[in-house]
């Protein structure tokens, strides 16, 4: 059985988050296809993620339907903020990569983990928290209630996307506009 890797520190910050009855949605340039079984995995709420074109005879066309990448990011946020009610200066982002200057730009709580040089600049001159993530730990060991999913999902998940979850997956968070609202689903 193939089990992702993730940081520990993250698994921590997902769970403040939802303790805190904040809603935690995955915003990643890689494939739906991968994010998704990770997100789920970490207990995600949402995922906003690169989505590929599929043919009518269910094979990938090598086309993208939706690139998930630097300012879409930051508009697909502020779309999902309108449809979810959520207050966007309440909200967090993490990344690690100066490309998410937009998305985190958008939040009243933008963080910048284990950045790239020019993030680090960036966060550097805006203030913006630098994190530093240093526990890899097997998700599986890190949080074990999770259910693992089927293992054509796993194995797609861990193949083509461990290396993200590893270099530090970009997500978002945010409080409910209402208190106690029922998280999406």
């Amino acid at each position: 059985l193939i089990d992702p890797i993730i940081y520990d520190e993250a698994a921590t910050l997902i769970e403040e988050h939802h303790t805190a009855g904040r809603d935690v949605v995955i915003v990643s340039t890689s494939g739906a296809e991968v994010v998704e079984p990770i997100g789920e995995l970490l207990g995600a709420d949402r995922v906003v993620a690169t989505r590929m074109v599929v043919g009518d005879d269910g094979c990938f066309t090598g086309e993208i339907e939706y690139y998930a990448y630097g300012p879409t990011k930051a508009e697909a946020v502020r779309a999902l903020a309108v449809s979810e009610g959520y207050d966007l200066s309440r909200c967090y982002a993490y990344s690690d990569s100066v490309t998410d200057v937009p998305m985190l730009e958008s939040v009243g709580h933008p963080h910048a983990v284990n950045p790239d040089r020019a993030l680090r600049r960036e966060a550097t001159l805006r203030e913006w928290p630098i994190l530093v993530f240093n526990r890899p730990v097997r998700l599986k060991q890190r949080l074990p209630a999770f259910s693992m999913p089927p293992r054509p999902a796993l194995v797609a998940a861990a193949a083509v996307g461990a290396a993200a979850v590893t270099a530090g997956l970009v997500w978002y968070a945010s409080r409910r506009r209402t208190a106690g609202a029922a998280l999406p689903g």
